[in-house]
């Protein structure tokens, strides 16, 4: 009798318990997964958006400086020449615009980088003579900048589009 007792006092996982928490583990694992994917993917299109409005908005400051030096006559316009930077690394550059500015400005502390760039082969330019949806550049200005990955978006459009 004191084996049939001490058997049943015993607790322990059976092989179907075992099988079943399994299963419900492979479950769970299959659906976090690839929200994980996702949320890490979203992350990186954010980075992507503020890391192209940062340059742009950088861009479009060079270019209003530019003008503001040709209005108040401190600057001799260049015929040719359209006021936005030749490029990016111009915006790095302290630059006082002949006294037009109070103090040297500097556009941007660092060019960021592309978050779905692999390669660091850097931001993809257009000159203002470009055509708008041109991935070839003349290379006379910067007139605006794409992401060079031809991958797709969460919303089904290209970075280089954005």
């Amino acid at each position: 009798m004191s084996i049939l007792s001490s058997s049943r006092n015993q607790r322990g996982v059976t092989l179907l318990e075992m099988v079943l928490a399994m299963a419900i583990l492979a479950v769970l694992a299959s659906t976090v997964i690839p929200m994980a994917e996702m949320t890490v993917k979203r992350t990186r299109e954010i980075e992507l958006r503020q890391a192209l409005r940062e340059i742009r908005t950088a861009i479009d400051r060079y270019k209003a400086d530019y003008d503001r030096c040709i209005f108040e006559q401190k600057c001799i316009e260049v015929i040719g020449e359209s006021g936005y930077p030749e490029e990016l690394e111009l915006l790095l550059e302290a630059t006082d615009w002949n006294g037009t500015l109070n103090a040297p400005s500097k556009y941007l502390r660092r060019i960021p980088k592309d978050p779905f760039d692999p390669y660091d082969e850097g931001w993809g330019g257009r000159s203002v003579t470009d055509d708008p949806d041109s991935t070839v550049s003349d290379g006379k200005d910067v007139f605006d900048v794409y992401s060079q990955s031809d991958a797709t978006a969460l919303d089904a459009t290209y970075y280089a589009d954005w």
